[in-house]
């Protein structure tokens, strides 16, 4: 058999995320984190604009978050740690180098597990450590066509942390999904809103292709600019195939480089050759201290951890029956899966409101573009509407139209029942009436039914719920149906 051109190569993928942390103050210095509704640099101060003497001070919050991100992603935490210079000249970086870590990270060695759905397997992390952001360049074309940049240096030393992941990733698709479950975890914890199209989250991939039966080479192509994770897939997709062509051609031409994704064309074009890492002239912060972590500190931090996302997957599963896909589904975010555990300790029946929350909340949720928070159905009102299910005060068809009404008004169930009118007849001896009108108006479905036509049921249980107008229990109708055509 013939080997195809996907089968003859493999793709080799590294990921490293740059996740802002939601702190009050930045990173080395009292201005506040909280920069984006500010006016440009009115967010700044001598320490984050780089003014020579301004000597930084070490925001312990940032480092409760490092480590807490790392103890999630199964690291190593080290006792002993140091900060480091990364020097390049940009123009958005005022200090003309950035303060981040080299050698002695805050975690190391860790894993992350992608979900059965993605692949289930075991990414590797090979650090998360801190570094600072650095100011916005924004380029202008002026009237006149002359082109200059602005640099507003309000973000400049906010809290980055970023996470380096081993090059295990095998597929654009693995990438995503990776960014996602990334992104789930900081929220989890509290610290990121890992929103990418804020920049509250960025991504940079390092992406090879080589034939299937020979060893990786010292090439790697850098592919910044992703905004979303359906542009790093898009972008992995692109950089995927481009490689392969050049290694079809026969000449492996390909650069250690830096190329950036441009979404409007559904490419990435060269940016520069690829720096290596003694190209940044890395040696140990001189203004900063290292840091020793003790062990009282550490167990503190992981004591503060909450339940995180694999853990409240497999618990939903066991302690509600759960699916794998509901359970993955009502755990996305702590606030959403908080939600589903407060309707059903109302409810007592777990499985009705998983259903109710997938099929129907979660679907008014994003077609609204609302957050579970921001919901006008509070947990104990869907639990107060599925007990009226449940007792048959109204039917299921019923209860679509009052959590419409529920989910548009705010209004309680019983008070949307109550004023529409929209209770459901359960009243055997005023449902024997109705039922047996309706046997009276349709002879011929009655006959339809005595010759063995079973779908005449059906048709006569129709009528009954319009002349009720919906409002006829079913299966008290299906019951008298079926006493009164044998009686016939």
């Amino acid at each position: 058999m013939e080997t195809t051109v996907a089968e003859k190569y493999r793709t080799v993928i590294g990921l490293e995320f740059h996740v802002q942390l939601l702190t009050e103050s930045k990173m080395f210095c009292r201005c506040s984190a909280q920069y984006a509704a500010n006016p440009p640099n009115t967010v700044v101060c001598p320490v984050c604009l780089g003014l020579p003497g301004a000597l930084p001070v070490i925001n312990e919050k940032v480092i409760e978050c490092i480590v807490m991100t790392g103890m999630a992603l199964n690291c190593n935490i080290p006792e002993f740690a140091k900060f480091d210079r990364k020097n390049y000249p940009y123009p958005d970086l005022p200090k003309g180098y950035q303060i981040s870590q080299y050698d002695l990270p805050f975690c190391v060695a860790g894993s992350l597990e992608l979900d059965e759905e993605d692949g289930g397997r075991t990414i590797g992390i090979t650090r998360v450590h801190q570094e600072e952001d650095t100011a916005k360049s924004t380029h202008v074309t002026a009237p006149s066509g002359e082109r200059y940049s602005l640099v507003d240096f309000n973000r400049s030393g906010v809290p980055l942390m970023e996470v380096v992941t081993e090059p295990d990733v095998a597929s654009p698709e693995e990438a995503a999904a990776l960014g996602r479950k990334l992104r789930q975890i900081v929220r989890y914890l509290g610290i990121s809103t890992g929103n990418m199209e804020d920049g509250a989250m960025r991504c940079d991939a390092n992406i090879s292709v080589w034939p299937a039966d020979a060893p990786t080479g010292n090439i790697k192509v850098e592919v910044k600019n992703m905004n979303s994770f359906r542009a790093v897939e898009r972008a992995l997709f692109f950089e995927q195939e481009r490689q392969t062509r050049i290694l079809e051609s026969g000449a492996d031409t390909r650069v250690t480089e830096t190329r950036g994704w441009v979404e409007t064309t559904g490419e990435t074009v060269s940016q520069r050759i690829k720096e290596a890492a003694h190209d940044y002239r890395y040696f140990p912060e001189p203004d900063l201290p290292p840091l020793q972590l003790t062990q009282d500190w550490i167990e503190t931090v992981r004591a503060s951890l909450p339940e995180l996302p694999a853990a409240k997957k497999q618990r939903f599963m066991a302690e509600y029956d759960l699916s794998a896909y509901d359970a993955g589904l009502l755990t996305q975010s702590r606030d959403l899966a908080a939600y589903f555990e407060a309707a059903s300790d109302r409810a007592k029946n777990a499985k009705a409101v998983a259903n109710w929350m997938s099929r129907n909340l979660l679907r008014r949720l994003n077609e609204s573009d609302t957050e579970i928070t921001e919901c006008r159905i509070s947990p104990e009102a869907l639990a107060e509407m599925i007990t009226l299910i449940e007792s048959g005060e109204i039917s299921n068809r019923m209860a679509q139209e009052v959590f419409d009404q529920m989910f548009d008004t705010g209004k309680s169930a019983p008070a949307i029942v109550k004023e529409q009118g929209l209770a459901q007849i359960s009243d055997e001896s005023e449902l024997e009436g109705i039922v047996a009108q309706v046997i009276a108006e349709n002879p011929a479905a009655v006959q339809d039914f005595n010759q063995g036509k079973k779908r005449a049921i059906g048709f006569l249980v129709g009528q009954v719920m319009k002349a009720t107008r919906g409002k006829a229990n079913p299966g008290i109708v299906n019951q008298k149906l079926q006493e009164q055509l044998r009686q016939s």
